[in-house]
């Protein structure tokens, strides 16, 4: 699968998994609703319930600054399957902006966001690298 293929599937695609590394060296994965802002993937801190504001994810990017954005299509038809992978250095911003553009694109892509926008911190990746697999061209 070329980049350009690779990126449009991870544009249309509805959920994802968001790695990103804990300060102590262990891995962190965690499903994210996202959007492509001129070319760089946001995801946000929404109203969902969660246990506490200082979210695992946000003191991973803070301490590394790095992320990956994986999504996939699993069908029981193997012939079906895809996944593609975003790796890049990754920011948090909590105003301004790109902010602003990264939750109107949220909201442009979840209707549920359009009652309840998110309001909190949103982390932007910058894709350094995008690789994706296909099982048939």
């Amino acid at each position: 699968m070329d980049r350009a293929e690779a990126l449009f599937r991870l544009a249309r695609a509805r959920s994802g998994h968001l790695a990103t590394v804990r300060p102590d060296g262990l891995p962190h994965v965690v499903v994210v609703t996202f959007a492509v802002v001129d070319g760089n993937v946001v995801t946000a801190v929404d109203h969902k319930p969660k246990r506490t504001e200082r979210l695992q994810r946000l003191v991973n990017v803070e301490a590394n600054g790095w992320a990956s954005l994986l999504v996939d299509r699993y069908e029981d038809d193997w012939d079906r399957l895809w996944w593609v992978r975003l790796d890049g250095p990754a920011s948090i911003h909590h105003q301004g902006q790109l902010w602003a553009a990264a939750v109107d694109a949220l909201t442009a892509k979840y209707p549920q966001y359009r009652e309840s926008p998110p309001r909190g911190p949103v982390i932007v990746i910058s894709p350094d690298r995008v690789t994706g697999w296909e099982s048939t061209p």
